[in-house]
């Protein structure tokens, strides 16, 4: 496994950060286990959660992936481990989250971190996210920005940092990361930081896949020049980029367990580009997974990607698409296919 620096900070985390939003849910406490168990067996120090987890969000379910980690991290040399987790972002209809109203303000991010903290079973946290902003913006499968949605006063980035600063200086959260954010918020979030003394962002998880290579349009060149990391989530486009909704669209997987939570992928080109990418890696021996993992894995501007997996057997092939680096005359056949289905799951 190849170790990687987070942004500007002192965390070398791996190549491959375990993404655990199916505990709680999809999978039992045994099972998160078992797959944290061998995500460490892998050389894969870097987990990743949120406060708001497993999803889809559900009142009876949010908070417990974080409940499951806990009781694993419990039995763990800490040091050795780098975790992640976000607080819940504004803006959003989630009243059941620490009892509403959601913001990104020092009261709310305060109980987040309490609670987060309690249920994990540990003292202070690696790399603590905001999971959307509190600001109007299009994420979750909107692609435009609407002026007319700016219905709502939101908490200030200066805010927002400084409540984040009086976590790093309690020794509760070692560095901070947003995720879900455009191209102004990153610049704004360095830019108060810069200013103010605050502490700086060192990562954005945002969404990237073959399906949706968004981040690609003008978000690496700030990443490349302020030394911020990405992290993709969503590498496999919610199961689409293994093959398994073309051969069968009632395939069991989220898109079908939860009608309506995907919207990202319900636009008309996902299927067509998803056939497309599937017969390339077939035709090169690999399989529709392999070659979607492969490719988000080694792009230069990817420090660690966040894969997850409802079974050991599927866990085991997403790591060992690492050791399987893609040659550059697939790459010039994924960028033919990409100038077709351009970004066809925004």
């Amino acid at each position: 496994m190849e170790y990687r620096k987070l942004g500007q900070s002192d965390l070398n985390v791996s190549a491959i950060c375990l993404g655990t939003m199916t505990f709680g849910d999809q999978n039992t406490e045994a099972e998160g286990h078992a797959q944290l168990d061998y995500a460490l067996s892998q050389g894969i120090n870097f987990i990743d959660t949120a406060e708001m987890y497993p999803v889809p969000p559900k009142a009876e379910t949010y908070t417990r992936t974080e409940s499951i980690i806990g009781t694993w991290l419990k039995r763990q040399p800490r040091d050795k481990i780098i975790l992640a987790s976000k607080v819940a972002g504004g803006n959003r209809k989630l009243d059941w989250i620490r009892g509403g109203p959601v913001a990104v303000d020092r009261e709310n991010v305060r109980a987040a971190i309490e609670g987060s903290l309690k249920r994990l079973q540990t003292d202070y946290l690696d790399l603590y996210q905001i999971h959307w902003p509190e600001r109007n913006v299009p994420i979750f499968g909107q692609y435009q920005f609407d002026p007319a949605k700016e219905t709502k006063a939101w908490v200030s980035i200066q805010d927002q940092l400084e409540t984040l600063a009086e976590l790093v200086k309690e020794g509760k959260v070692r560095y901070v990361g947003v995720s879900n954010e455009q191209p102004w918020g990153v610049m704004e979030f360095l830019r108060i930081s810069e200013q103010y003394g605050l502490p700086r962002i060192a990562s954005i998880q945002n969404s990237y896949s073959l399906l949706n290579r968004g981040f690609e349009f003008g978000m690496t060149e700030i990443v490349y020049r302020e030394q911020v990391s990405l992290l993709p989530y969503s590498p496999l486009a919610f199961g689409h980029l293994t093959g398994k909704y073309i051969e069968d669209p009632q395939a069991k997987g989220r898109v079908t367990l939860f009608p309506g939570y995907a919207q990202r992928y319900t636009k008309p080109n996902v299927i067509p580009a998803s056939a497309a990418y599937a017969g390339l890696a077939r035709k090169h021996g690999l399989s529709p997974a392999e070659l979607a993992l492969s490719f988000v894995y080694h792009r230069w501007f990817v420090t660690s990607t966040i894969i997850g997996a409802t079974s050991l057997d599927q866990l085991q092939e997403n790591i060992g698409a690492w050791s399987k680096p893609l040659s550059q005359d697939i790459l010039q056949e994924i960028e033919a296919i990409h100038l077709r289905y351009m970004i066809p799951a925004p």
